[in-house]
């Protein structure tokens, strides 16, 4: 269990900047493994980037991610930043 951030050590804003950032880091994070899933950034046979597009897909696909995050994701960094920000409210 992790414990609520001191309510005195940080300003408001800037606490609500660092858990909203925090909250679109786990939606791009979770995005990135459903693009994944989906078969995004999977070698085509056609063009066969070879062993170099087989390491770097990952780093496409979590830019994309946050891409899709910074354009309005899907809502849940919204819905883990109010669940944050109520846990340091206690």
């Amino acid at each position: 269990m992790i414990p609520p951030l001191p309510a005195t050590s940080v300003p408001a804003v800037s606490r609500d900047a660092v858990l909203m950032e925090a909250a679109q880091k786990l939606e791009a994070t979770f995005l990135a493994e459903m693009l994944q899933s989906a078969g995004l950034g999977q070698t085509s046979e056609a063009f066969g980037g070879g062993a170099g597009e087989e390491q770097f897909s990952s780093f496409l696909i979590q830019e994309q991610a946050l891409s899709i995050v910074k354009g309005g994701g899907i809502g849940l960094a919204q819905s883990l930043f109010d669940a944050l920000k109520e846990r340091t409210n206690d």
